[in-house]
């Protein structure tokens, strides 16, 4: 039997979508979520997660009330948690660009049903990025340098700060995934706008829609510029941490002071935004049943990502010590071989090799691969090990400068505790919001992916059918009266 004529399991191909799966059955999997009451447990979480919230209003407050002192931030080191927190947020929304554009680039449908949650994550994450830069320049009454705009004199702001890099980046990126992921959710807002039975949720929908009708011209228009910000956003992935790199790699400072930052980061943003993106798929997959959009294969394919990232980052963090070791500098060889092995703060370098080298080479097998209980812990200890290399990066740099003299020490005060949770309630309270009143899955994407959504796609047994009819013997003719 030659290879076309072979079973589509036989030629490694796999289904999308659980057995059964039907356009009808797609479509109400994903909207009752939305149109039916939220459960128990989504208040419950969304409590908590609005709780966190306002916590971090209260932290922000306090800090504008009384300035940045009330931080862990002392000399020398400057710079802690504050961005710490925004360049692990900025790299977990990293994996949603690459999830939706990129791999939608290369044409790999098994992004289907899961760009939709990349893409929040992203927004959201980058919004609660964005926090921090505009909370660090202490006084909140000069926030507006950060901003580049003519005065009446025809005068720019002198820009003294390299986080004005990240604004621009990470201002960019977010208009581009914003409307990325808006664009995406046109023909779902037309398939709920369809569904309400309530007027006020009839009316909010269809102006989402933006007059959507399923048209031939609507869905040319519609992959033209999904098309197009796809391409547009491809480019970000890899300029956006580079930038948030820059912020270090341009310094002198010892651990800072590398080449292999940009891949590094870069590497460390799709590993932890895979990361992240698995830990909320795990819990909503389970939570809203859609077991049979959201397949064990996809999860899989997902942990393979986080292999590759995680070993690359395994092989930037080696490569640190290469590099101190062959430039012959004893800072940077005082920073690596002796500060972070065995100093006081080597603890934290050994959680994030722990979580971010060795946990995910689990995933060299296929039990593990596609065990939902070790691929959920794996996720959460990724998300702890990217934070710590953030903390690592940052502070074991500054404590311990050229000069003993200058060395110091860092300990987290409450505002510094509070405002972080206050982040992590915000990204949740939004995320929770979009899984109450927004396709959680893609709608018209999966749809895609059926094989009843191929034109040449045949019932199984039809073409049997055909063929027994076609060479079935004439009826006899009937009988003379």
């Amino acid at each position: 039997m030659s290879s076309a004529n072979l079973p589509i399991k036989e030629l490694g191909e796999y289904p999308l979508t659980g057995e059964g799966s039907t356009f009808k059955s797609i479509t109400e999997a994903v909207c009752r979520v939305t149109e039916n009451k939220a459960p128990r447990g989504w208040w419950i979480a969304f409590l908590i997660a609005a709780s966190f919230t306002g916590i971090l209003g209260l932290a922000v407050g306090f800090l504008f009330w009384t300035g940045v002192g009330v931080w862990g931030n002392n000399a020398p080191v400057y710079w802690a948690w504050d961005i710490t927190n925004f360049v692990w947020w900025i790299g977990i929304g990293h994996a949603g660009t690459l999830i939706s554009a990129v791999l939608f680039l290369f044409r790999q449908k098994w992004r289907t049903a899961i760009n939709r949650f990349a893409e929040a994550m992203t927004i959201f994450a980058v919004i609660c990025a964005l926090i921090f830069p505009g909370i660090h320049v202490g006084r909140a009454w000069y926030a507006y340098y950060m901003m580049p705009f003519p005065n009446e004199m025809a005068l720019w702001p002198n820009f003294k700060s390299p986080l004005i890099w990240d604004l621009f980046a990470v201002s960019t990126y977010f208009t581009v995934s914003a409307l990325f992921w808006f664009v995406g959710l046109i023909p779902d807002f037309a398939t709920l706008r369809d569904r309400s039975r309530n007027k006020y949720r009839k009316i909010v929908y269809g102006a989402l829609a933006l007059g959507w009708r399923g048209a031939n011209r609507h869905w040319q228009n519609y992959e033209r510029a999904y098309l197009i910000l796809a391409a547009l956003s491809t480019p970000l992935v890899l300029s956006v941490h580079s930038v948030v790199s820059f912020d270090f790699a341009t310094s002198l400072m010892p651990g800072w002071h590398t080449t292999i930052f940009p891949p590094y980061f870069v590497a460390g943003a799709v590993f932890s935004g895979f990361a992240m993106v698995m830990t909320l798929m795990l819990i909503c997959r389970a939570v809203y049943g859609v077991r049979s959009l959201v397949t064990i294969k996809h999860l899989e394919l997902m942990n393979k990502i986080i292999l590759v990232t995680g070993s690359l980052v395994g092989y930037a963090y080696g490569m640190e010590f290469f590099i101190a070791w062959y430039g012959g500098n004893e800072y940077e060889s005082f920073v690596f071989a002796k500060n972070r092995l065995t100093g006081p703060f080597a603890w934290a370098y050994w959680i994030m090799i722990s979580c971010n080298v060795l946990s995910p080479q689990v995933f060299w097998f296929k039990r593990f691969r596609t065990s939902i209980p070790v691929m959920f812990v794996v996720s959460i200890l990724v998300n702890i090990g990217m934070w710590f290399e953030r903390f690592v990066i940052i502070v074991t740099s500054l404590y311990r400068d050229f000069l003993p003299s200058s060395w110091g020490d860092f300990r987290p005060t409450l505002v510094d505790i509070f405002t972080y949770g206050g982040t992590l309630g915000l990204f949740f309270t939004a995320f929770l919001l979009f899984i109450r009143w927004v396709p959680m899955i893609a709608i018209a994407e999966v749809k895609g992916v059926l094989p009843e959504a191929d034109p040449h796609h045949h019932p199984e047994g039809e073409h049997d059918a055909h063929d027994d009819a076609a060479h079935a013997p004439e009826p006899a003719a009937a009988e003379a009266e």
